[in-house]
């Protein structure tokens, strides 16, 4: 493979305006949400200097994604995909506002503040499952791995840039600067939406007089459940999230190991997003290749046994090394996943399989970081994260094992519009 084609494809920025301006309107949302979540950190803190108040953002945050996550695929499924993408992204606008507002006036309630973040948190919730199925809409099915990965670099690049950014912003203006940038970003976001054309539910035959209906065809959770490459595909991140999450035994392993210094604690969120920019910039390494489903259980593998060595590792280096493996890793995960995902999910139920996916990857890391830390609070910091790595890592080989339809699954080639290269005759029945 030649060199050049080991960097990141950009293919899907030349060959598809309208995913070229999603991508750079959703890249600057990115970048505005991780301003926006160092202010709401700041102000909080300001307000209550309390850790139960800093931990409730959290809760505020995540409620809502998993209450209105599956609603947003069921909508996805019912009505025009643009359409749903631009209110909800309209919602974000108004509630990036509202920050800005109560932000300027002096507000002192803190339940404002979070009530106000729920209200934006919803409004992605609602709109995610219909963003995450634009590019295998917008593009050729040979490229919509390539354009994930190009998608996974801006967040990446957002996680870096972003919270630096936020320091600099309220250090020399406070929070209302802040948020007024998320709001411009969120604005930036919703004016890229214009050149979407529209993207309705595919239904035929059958699903005619369900369409009519304006509901979704019945069946979403037999798709996943029937289909051992959209089910094998969860339980690999599912595994890979609950077993073996690192961050809430960070500040424990850098107190045990590098005496708490929390210029270490930072180095080592900052190098797992490293290594994921890393392996974006190279994706072109692994988005050609047409092995999907064997790509993702071994990146997800390698996330596992990268996280036990961190744990076990000595000097700084090393962990730091092991560290960066595992974000590189879990980028390629990532991508081979939602490329999979998208091309396997029939279109008439893309939006609540897209749901699910988003729901697992919302809840999956925080439960894996409760379970983390109950688990090193019973033993130990090196044998939380050792264990936890090790059995994810056999968990995902299990899941190889049992799952050839996944182990062989292949992508379309680059030049096949096709997408849905397994044909799909889902029998009706239960609902995401």
């Amino acid at each position: 493979m030649p060199f050049r084609d080991r960097l990141i494809d950009l293919r899907p920025l030349r060959s598809s305006r309208p995913f070229r301006d999603l991508w750079a309107g959703s890249s600057l949302a990115s970048l505005g949400q991780q301003i926006a979540a160092v202010a709401v950190l700041f102000q909080v803190w300001q307000l209550t200097h309390s850790p139960l108040w800093t931990g409730a953002i959290g809760l505020a945050t995540a409620a809502p994604l998993l209450l209105l996550g599956l609603v947003g695929g069921w909508l996805a499924d019912a009505a025009d995909r643009r359409t749903l993408v631009r209110l909800t992204t309209a919602g974000q606008v108004v509630t990036a506002v509202g920050l800005t507002a109560q932000a300027v006036a002096g507000n002192t309630s803190v339940l404002l503040l979070l009530t106000l973040v729920a209200a934006q948190s919803g409004c992605a919730a609602l709109g995610a499952p219909s963003r995450r199925t634009l590019p295998v809409l917008l593009l050729p099915a040979g490229q919509v791995a390539a354009g994930l990965a190009l998608q996974n670099v801006a967040f990446q690049a957002s996680m870096l840039a972003g919270p630096a950014l936020a320091g600099v912003v309220l250090a020399q203006w406070g929070p209302p600067a802040a948020y007024a940038l998320q709001a411009v970003a969120c604005l930036a976001s919703l004016v890229t939406t214009a050149g979407l054309p529209a993207l309705p539910p595919q239904r035929t035959g059958a699903r005619q007089e369900t369409a009519k209906r304006r509901r979704p065809a019945r069946g979403g959770w037999r798709v996943i459940l029937r289909r051992p490459t959209l089910w094998g595909s969860f339980a690999t991140d599912v595994a890979a999230t609950v077993l073996a999450m690192p961050i809430a035994i960070f500040p424990l392993i850098n107190e045990v190991r590098f005496g708490g210094d929390p210029q270490t604690l930072g180095l080592f969120l900052s190098a797992i997003a490293v290594g994921g920019i890393g392996a974006g910039l190279l994706s072109g390494t692994v988005t050609r290749l047409r092995r999907a489903g064997l790509v993702q259980l071994l990146a997800a593998t390698i996330w596992g046994l990268a996280l036990a060595g961190f744990g076990l590792a000595g000097p700084l280096w090393t962990a730091l090394g092991c560290l960066v493996l595992a974000g590189a890793a879990d980028t390629v995960a990532v991508v081979t996943r939602g490329a999979l995902v998208q091309l396997e999910a029939p279109d008439q139920y893309r939006g609540r399989v897209s749901s699910v996916e988003h729901v697992i990857g919302v809840a999956g890391p925080e439960v894996g970081n409760f379970r983390g830390g109950l688990l090193a609070s019973l033993t130990s910091a090196p044998v939380a994260l050792a264990a936890g790595g090790v059995t994810a890592a056999l968990t995902v080989a299990a899941v190889a094992l049992a799952n050839r339809p996944l182990r062989e699954y292949r992508t379309p080639p680059s030049e096949s519009q096709d997408l849905h290269p397994v044909p799909c005759h889902e029998p009706e029945g239960g609902a995401v």
